[in-house]
């Protein structure tokens, strides 16, 4: 944990020795905003950036950032800057909770440079007790300010859930989309064959996926109460590139 998440209280579990560790991990960093348009330089988010933000503003930047990727202007991200800029503290905007599949890199997806969101991935974008933790040490300790569980189109984990694939390990895993199934609307044939109804289930897995995270993490959905975080969802376009967000 010390490494990827700056823990510098390893000898005592405290949530607030934890809070003071991720509020203190900061130091200088270069200035300017990753996801708003017109930055060249792509600097990294600080820390300042970030606490001065709402969540619908997050929710706003990276929608700007999916529309730079579709339109093929992306900032010309310093990465090695970036890195240097992030060594001693990060203070990423969003956690992302996004599906495995190669073709839908988030930080890609929404022009985002080191340290300006946290990544989770897993096959089909599903909760688990592990990401959940993730996903609240992200919002809770380390101050983001939007848990975005991010679906996309022609997905393979939702066709298999939809075929009841069993496959070692793989198989629990689809058991979590298999909710999704049901719930889909779609008044065409309900099979994998169909890839309208695939992508019907992968909203309704998004869906799912967000009355999940509230329902199994107190924490984060207090903190959705208060107003502090959002939990949002959305549906990537592997053909056209575009981020719809849901609701």
């Amino acid at each position: 944990m010390k490494d990827c998440c700056n823990d510098r209280s390893a000898q005592n579990p405290a949530r607030r020795h934890w809070l003071a560790a991720a509020a203190g991990a900061g130091g200088a960093m270069a200035a300017g905003l990753a996801l708003l348009p017109g930055n060249a330089a792509a600097a990294s988010l600080s820390q300042q950036e970030r606490d001065a933000m709402t969540p619908d503003q997050v929710v706003d930047m990276l929608r700007e950032g999916n529309a730079r990727f579709r339109s093929g202007a992306m900032h010309s991200h310093d990465f090695l800057a970036q890195k240097r800029a992030t060594v001693s503290g990060q203070y990423p905007a969003a956690v992302i909770l996004s599906c495995i599949d190669s073709r839908a890199p988030a930080e890609i997806i929404f022009d985002a440079g080191i340290g300006d969101i946290f990544g989770a991935r897993i096959a089909g974008n599903v909760s688990t007790p592990d990401l959940l933790g993730s996903m609240e040490f992200a919002c809770a300790v380390a101050g983001a300010r939007l848990v975005l569980v991010m679906g996309h189109t022609g997905c393979g984990a939702i066709a298999g859930a939809i075929n009841g694939v069993q496959l070692g390990n793989l198989t629990g895993l689809l058991g979590r989309i298999e909710p999704a199934v049901a719930a889909a609307e779609h008044a065409g044939e309900r099979s994998s064959h169909s890839p309208e109804f695939v992508d019907a289930v992968a909203q309704a897995n998004v869906l799912h996926t967000i009355a999940t995270i509230r329902r199994d993490s107190p924490l984060l959905a207090e903190l959705e109460q208060q107003g502090k975080i959002r939990i949002a969802g959305a549906m990537y376009d592997l053909g056209n590139g575009l981020v719809t967000f849901l609701g």
